[in-house]
């Protein structure tokens, strides 16, 4: 005799309900960063939370934008330093330091035709 599985299966409308509240939440992080850092944490929190729960995968431009270490919402100069360094995009979080690396592609200038 099988075992039934004790996982329920989530459904389509459970996901799509979990990616509009995780968007809400990284548009209300990036609207009160300047003034509540600490309410912006919680918010990210609060979505990846969610997006465990209910198993949803992060789009990548949404990934970008958190630190796994310490949860801050990433703001370009006022979170976070982007550096180019040997093909990578190195994100280094300035609140805990931890760095994320990202590859590119280099683009050649020069033309073949000699």
């Amino acid at each position: 005799m099988m075992r039934s599985s004790k996982r329920r299966s989530l459904k389509k409308w459970e996901q799509d309900m979990a990616l509009q509240r995780i968007s809400i939440l990284f548009k209300l992080a990036h609207l009160c960063h300047s003034n509540r850092p600490d309410r912006s944490r919680r918010y990210m929190k609060l979505a990846l939370a969610i997006a465990m729960r209910y198993r949803v995968r992060l789009p990548a431009e949404l990934k970008k934008r958190v630190c796994k270490t310490c949860n801050t919402y990433l703001m370009p100069s006022n979170t976070v330093r982007i550096r180019l360094r040997n093909g990578y995009l190195v994100y280094t979080c300035l609140e805990c330091g931890r760095e994320k690396r990202y590859p590119y592609k280099r683009i050649s200038w020069r033309s073949d035709n000699k």
